[in-house]
């Protein structure tokens, strides 16, 4: 039985959460648990996460979401040694245990970063200097379907699907597995009816009571994770 504890907050497998975001779960664990590095030195996770406490494999929503930030800082050259630095400083700067999902951080995070760049490392350099490539990796795609509190310094749902809000991630629902908005069903449950019932989106969408629309947006939605087309 799931700790009463983990109600509100999600709660992913590592394999489903490198489906959701494209990123390899040898990656996730690494950044979630830390590893041993080649000089055989403990390297810390990047923020602790209360979930890996208590669900062996597993990490939450705002883990779910923090994580696609440090993918993206990879992927533009950012060290890892930067990316784990920064992220400290930003918990500190920002009072907030994710530091990257934290929506000052959408501002604030080239001065975090800039107060990093003291060797000319190439790929920093790059992030800090260039405004352009800094807002490459923060505006487009990793903030956009993220709703937050009234506060903006905690996610409360993710929309996944660009230019969308018929699928949502919300961690007060299906412990933040996706679910059509507004409907609470989640849409592996759809998928997997629609595969049974001979691909027949109508009768789908006849027992659950809902609208063709709606089932075709789930079968779409999980049809992409399996294509590996849902990523950032």
């Amino acid at each position: 039985m799931i700790s009463t504890s983990l109600v509100g907050v999600g709660l992913y497998s590592v394999p489903e959460a490198s489906l959701l975001t494209g990123i390899q779960s040898r990656a996730i664990r690494r950044w979630i648990k830390g590893y041993e590095s080649g000089s055989r030195t403990h390297q810390p996770p990047l923020w602790q996460s209360d979930v890996t406490r208590s669900v062996e494999d597993h990490i939450n929503f705002q883990d779910l979401l923090e994580i696609r930030f440090v993918d993206a800082f990879l992927g533009y050259g950012v060290p890892m040694t930067r990316i784990r630095e920064a992220a400290h400083n930003a918990q500190e700067l920002f009072n907030q245990p994710y530091p990257f999902t934290c929506k000052r951080f959408q501002t604030d995070g080239r001065s975090v970063f800039a107060a990093l760049d003291n060797e000319d490392d190439g790929g920093m350099v790059d992030l800090v200097k260039k405004q352009n490539v800094f807002k490459k990796v923060i505006k487009p795609s990793l903030y956009s379907g993220i709703e937050y509190d009234s506060d903006e310094n905690s996610a409360l749902r993710w929309y996944p699907v660009p230019n969308s809000k018929k699928v949502v991630l919300d961690p007060e629902y299906a412990f933040g597995k996706p679910i059509l908005a507004g409907l609470g069903v989640t849409t592996e449950s759809l998928y997997h009816s629609w595969l049974a019932e001979d691909e027949n989106v109508r009768l789908v969408a006849n027992f659950y009571e809902i609208d063709v629309a709606a089932v075709k947006a789930a079968v779409a939605f999980e049809q992409r994770i399996a294509r590996g087309q849902l990523s950032h």
